[in-house]
């Protein structure tokens, strides 16, 4: 048999094609999976590559396919932006199909927010957050009450200092300005009428003794009522607590600088630093710095700062991740003007206007001036144990420290010898600060997502490790100068003088305080339908307190049990829901040593205890365009120890806490944003002493706080990019001392309005912002009177590459 020759040639190159095809087939293999967020959405668009081979990116469903990838060994790598990479090394045989699926460790809604990047339509509103409850929690399945002030609101107001952005709190309203003192530095404010101090960084201890940079906040979380139960007692109030989340690594390269200036002297220069270190992309880096310059409104006063940032993240593989955050700052200035009014006897005017003060008068000089550096540093390790369970290892180290000169007013009483009762005569009181506070808190979490009977069941279990060290070298108050409100001031404020009085003075402390407290702590999430669930909460807390110089009766050791339960029903799945809980708050008591008729004892006391009960409703209506919260809770608090007698002292003090809150966040058309808040609150001492039973407690700030923003954004046309807003706050009169002994001083209520116009077009961004709009004088205080800035006004231009 004879065959044609291209017959031969078509049928030999055929034969090689096949034999090609089939060589190839198999010496490859395929790679498929599914990309899912931790709460088992799927995740739309992650890109999955294999580097100098090939890439995808996930469909609708978070699949993706590898196709002809050469047998052996490869690393697989899914990235999104603003998400930690995720990677892992396969082994992958000739003819292989293999299966790789991927859970992201971030939920569906903080996905959602990566996505749309600063596009999304109700720009304020942050619906999920990982630490308020220890563990991934939607808004709408957590029983507890929060709000939180998003960077993008703090750009939006031009805001470069940490009480600003705290107006935008419904409930919140700053007592004190931060003093810069040891012990107590950070800024007072009332919340559910009990002061509180921002304590927190990312869930963990961070004291402060001056007020933190704004720059390094990705937002700020406020828990509303008692959180002892996963929080503790050191740290936080009756009323709520204070978290600042501080900006954290992210895959991709980004760098924005920002200048603003402004009124009274304000110089100030941000820089955000982001970039991958590796070719993986698996360790990330970024740094925040700040620099700034800002004179006071008065006739003396100024304040520096100098902040940096870092922080290193590290993806070891899909189970085993590293985060380092750091920050260090630098800070010098005079502490802000404080009258305190004499607590021990009579008023003598109970007005403003009866003291003849002028508020631009500082009654302080620059020369006396403190310095608070601060310096902490969170190390955090995530390992995933399966499926279900992951850990998380926290350790966290603070430095705050105070040195120089803090200095305040205090009303001369008509006892003192010479002075006759007059008002508007103060003591001007000065000390040499030399103060440290050091922190460490140890943290080990077990996070998990299972089945019991076939509810889904959310669980986080710990145990918790703090110390906090108080170093005091400082030296006693002296007096520096009788003031004479509008008229003389005998003092003579330079350094030289004030030193020579300390020295004369020759009393200095030398103490060191130590506490420690053991906790462990274990909350539950548990689903009985989709739409109800219930959390039930308890923790076992360990307070010891001693050190150097401290009285043997401040030596002691306590064990409190604090429970937390709540439930909620979603009335409409993932849009609306309402909610109940009973949270717990408790403060450790010292024993005090008493004589009586003569005999030596010592009292001990249970913890004092706040229980609060809550109700209320929440919504994320209408494709997310208008999320509220409307809630009504009652908090009482018992074992406050009373004085009997000359020297005795029994615990049977009660008070009581109650009140209504609603915020509002809607987006009720394109580009146009309304966050609004509003609270009342009614205080009471009801057993307690005679000069306070019966009567509002002064830590309790207004009865009456109401907040508002309202922006709008040109979304089409030339004009694009150009944005206004305009809001402010009002607060209601406020009873700064209040007490039989005194009798009632009553600030006034007022409203501030401010205004801000921006503009981004490109890589620049444009604002400008003025606060005070009608100059309004007004004043802070907590028995004490504190005057607040007048007009301001402040622009910004940023580049962004």
């Amino acid at each position: 048999m004879t065959f044609s020759t291209p017959r031969v040639y078509l049928t030999a190159i055929f034969i090689l094609l096949l034999h090609s095809f089939t060589f190839a087939q198999t010496r490859t293999g395929t790679i498929t999976g599914t990309i899912t967020t931790s709460d088992g959405v799927p995740a739309e668009l992650v890109t999955v590559a294999i580097k100098g081979i090939i890439s995808t990116t996930t469909d609708k469903n978070g699949s993706y396919t590898l196709k002809k990838i050469p047998a052996g060994k490869h690393i697989v790598i899914a990235r999104l932006v603003g998400v930690h990479p995720i990677s892992k090394e396969i082994t992958l045989a000739a003819g292989q199909a293999y299966t790789y699926d991927i859970t992201l460790s971030t939920s569906n809604e903080q996905l959602k927010e990566v996505v749309v990047s600063g596009g999304k339509t109700n720009k304020f509103a942050v619906k999920e957050s990982a630490l308020v409850s220890k563990m991934p929690l939607k808004n709408l399945e957590n029983p507890q009450v929060y709000a939180v002030v998003s960077k993008e609101l703090m750009t939006e107001q031009v805001i470069t200092n940490y009480d600003d952005a705290l107006k935008n709190v419904p409930g919140i309203d700053k007592l004190w300005s931060s003093t810069g003192r040891g012990g107590d530095g950070a800024g007072y404010f009332s919340l559910r009428g009990f002061a509180v101090q921002p304590t927190l960084v990312n869930g963990l201890p961070g004291l402060t003794n001056g007020s933190l940079d704004v720059s390094n906040v990705e937002r700020i979380e406020v828990l509303k009522g008692p959180s002892g139960t996963l929080f503790g007692s050191s740290l936080i109030s009756y009323g709520g607590l204070i978290n600042t989340v501080t900006k954290q690594p992210h895959d991709g390269t980004a760098t924005e600088v920002t200048y603003t200036a402004g009124s009274y002297g304000l110089n100030r220069v941000t820089a955000d630093i982001n970039t991958p270190l590796d070719k993986d992309h698996k360790v990330l880096f970024r740094m925040n710095a700040a620099y700034q310059d800002e004179n006071s409104f008065q006739d003396a006063g100024f304040k520096k700062t100098r902040f940096v940032a870092p922080s290193l993240s590290y993806q070891v593989n899909d189970r085993l991740s590293f985060l380092l955050n750091t920050q260090f700052l630098s800070a010098e200035g005079t502490n802000p003007t404080m009258l305190f009014l004499d607590r021990g006897t009579a008023l003598k005017v109970n007005t403003i206007a009866g003291l003849n003060y002028d508020p631009k008068k500082s009654y302080t000089s620059n020369n006396l001036s403190i310095k608070t550096p601060v310096a902490s540093m969170q190390a955090q390790m995530n390992y995933k144990l399966s499926d279900q369970w992951n850990s998380q290892t926290l350790i966290s180290r603070g430095s705050a420290k105070s040195d120089g000169y803090y200095s305040y007013l205090y009303e001369m009483s008509s006892t003192v010898p010479g002075y006759p009762n007059v008002p508007s005569t103060f003591r001007r009181s000065v000390s040499d600060q030399n103060t440290t506070t050091e922190t460490t808190d140890i943290q080990q979490n077990f996070n998990g997502d299972f089945q019991i009977a076939g509810l889904r069941s959310r669980i986080v279990a710990g145990l918790d490790y703090f110390n906090r060290t108080y170093i005091n070298n400082s030296s006693n108050y002296v007096t520096a100068g009788i003031v004479s409100l509008g008229g003389t001031d005998t003092g003579v404020l330079t350094k030289e003088s004030v030193d020579a009085l300390i020295a004369a003075s020759k009393t200095y402390t030398n103490t060191i305080s130590t506490q420690q407290v053991y906790s462990a702590y274990a909350s539950d999430i548990l689903n009985f339908t989709p739409q109800l669930s219930g959390m039930f909460s308890l923790r076992v807390d360990h307070f010891v307190n001693g050190g150097q110089g401290v009285a043997d009766a401040d030596k002691y050791g306590q064990t409190f049990l604090s429970p937390k339960f709540g439930l909620v029903y979603q009335i409409l799945k993932d849009r609306l829901s309402v909610f109940g809980n009973f949270m717990n708050g408790f403060t450790n008591v010292a024993p005090i040593s008493v004589s009586v008729n003569g005999v030596s004892t010592t009292r001990v006391f249970k913890p004092e205890q706040a229980n609060q009960w809550e109700t209320g409703v929440k919504t994320d209506l209408f494709d997310g365009k208008l999320t509220a919260s409307l809630s009504y809770y009652d908090i009482k608090v018992s074992n406050t120890v009373l004085s009997v007698g000359e020297n005795d002292y029994t615990q049977g003090g009660k008070n009581y806490s109650k009140g209504f809150e609603a915020e509002i966040q809607a987006n009720p058309f394109p580009g146009f944003n309304i966050i609004a808040g509003y609270s009342k609150n009614k205080s009471k001492l009801t057993s307690g002493p005679a000069d306070y039973e019966g009567r509002r407690p002064e830590s309790a700030g207004p009865e009456d706080l109401i907040n508002a923003w309202i922006s709008y954004k040109l979304m089409n046309g030339s004009a694009k990019g150009l944005g206004f807003g305009f809001g402010g706050n009002y607060a209601g009169k406020n009873s700064i001392l209040n007490r039989a002994t005194t009798g009632v001083f009553t600030l006034p209520s007022y409203t501030v309005l401010n205004a801000a116009v921006n503009y981004q077009t490109g890589h620049f961004n444009f604002a400008l912002k003025m606060d005070n709009l009608t100059n309004k004088i007004y004043y802070k205080g907590w028995s004490t009177i504190e005057p607040m800035r007048p007009r301001t006004v402040a622009g910004s231009i940023g580049y962004r590459f």
